[in-house]
């Protein structure tokens, strides 16, 4: 057991190393790429129908670093303030497949090739999700105003500041759980899977372990950067690459929470042309990928008697730091408004479930 737990101590350390650098370097250019923009700037160039705005969409999504969690109420908000059906949907699929910090950790773990494909195939998927919706949905309901966008308010001050809190509360604490959970059970499977496992067993080859991917991928939420150390450790073990490219496309991009959404506030059809072309663009693009890169194999991700740089040494406790961080201040916060007094002028209401430190930060 005391051995068990060492192995998964240094797997789960091995990973940080190897996630932390390009995590943060992602979170920077995010950070920058949301103060150069002017305020503003999606929805203006999203309003109208047609192929144009559906290209923007996707253009403007495949780097955005948003989670299922705050793509569905940005897509809706683009809706509701002039953008055709067919532009949220291609938002909607290409944004949380993606993002910068998503890209940059895909190629530390997966390599260049990898990641490029995977944008690639987000841009296409997107394109021809809201061109789908354009077409074969003419309907105007505006149901979608029932749900109003979540913007984050400009917190105001310096550039830096401004930096901060857009990096760390807005992207940071919004995927920290998820990429703790996503650490854990990579290094679970690196520790009790042994390399090359999965590559004796048939039903993780082909299109049905593609298939056996897309059926767990579906229904559960998978953060974009958090799902890539778990696709690493399941390609270290034997998973074919385009059964994890099929993992790494589905699992973003579709949940039941995103179904229960898109169902309330874009309709039956949209839905279904959402879900049919994450499902046919992610089953293609893992047969095409398997016979585009035969030979192709994924840097090793666990180099266990190399000495880590001091680049890796340095993002990782920075990054162990900014978790601490995120999640104190979420704590102190809770405590904080859990005690205020029930004076007059003050109302406190009490919401139930809200696990976000993001949320919790920006509740006050």
């Amino acid at each position: 057991m005391i051995d068990f737990i060492y192995r998964l101590g240094i797997e789960s350390w091995q990973i940080t190393l190897i996630l932390s650098p390009s995590l943060l370097l992602g979170l920077l250019l995010a950070g920058l790429l949301h103060l150069l923009l002017p305020k503003n700037f999606i929805q203006r160039h999203l309003s109208g129908s047609g192929l144009g705005q559906v290209v923007k969409a996707t253009v403007l999504g495949v780097p955005m670093p948003l989670c299922s969690c705050g793509v569905i109420p940005t897509a809706l908000g683009l809706r509701r303030d002039g953008a055709s059906k067919g532009a949220a949907t291609s938002f909607l699929i290409s944004t949380p497949q993606t993002g910068m910090d998503s890209i940059l950790v895909s190629a530390g773990f997966l390599g260049w090739p990898f990641a490029i494909f995977k944008v690639i195939v987000a841009f296409f998927t997107g394109i021809f999700g809201g061109l789908a919706v354009n077409i074969l949905d003419t309907t105007d309901n505006r149901k979608e105003k029932e749900i109003s966008p979540s913007n984050h308010k400009d917190s105001g001050g310096s550039a830096l500041k401004r930096l901060w809190d857009y990096a760390v509360w807005e992207l940071l604490a919004a995927i920290a759980g998820w990429l703790i959970v996503g650490i854990i059970i990579s290094a679970f499977i690196s520790v009790l899977i042994p390399p090359g496992y999965l590559t004796q067993q048939p039903w993780a080859q082909g299109i049905i372990g593609m298939l056996f991917m897309l059926a767990i991928s579906l229904p559960l939420y998978v953060c974009t950067t958090g799902s890539v150390p778990i696709a690493a450790s399941l390609i270290a073990a034997g998973l074919p690459l385009g059964s994890a490219l099929v993992f790494l496309i589905a699992g973003p991009a579709t949940n039941v929470t995103t179904v229960g959404a898109i169902y309330r506030s874009l309709g039956m059809r949209v839905l279904l042309i959402y879900q049919g072309t994450v499902i046919i663009f992610s089953l293609l693009a893992g047969l095409f990928f398997e016979s585009l890169l035969v030979g192709f194999s994924a840097p090793e991700m666990h180099a266990h008697h190399e000495s880590a740089s001091w680049i890796s040494l340095g993002s990782a406790f920075i990054f162990l730091l900014l978790l601490a961080y995120v999640y104190l201040a979420s704590y102190f916060l809770k405590e904080k408004s859990s005690s205020l007094p029930a004076k007059s002028g003050f109302i406190l209401l009490k919401v139930s479930g809200m696990s976000c430190a993001h949320g919790v930060a920006n509740a006050k």
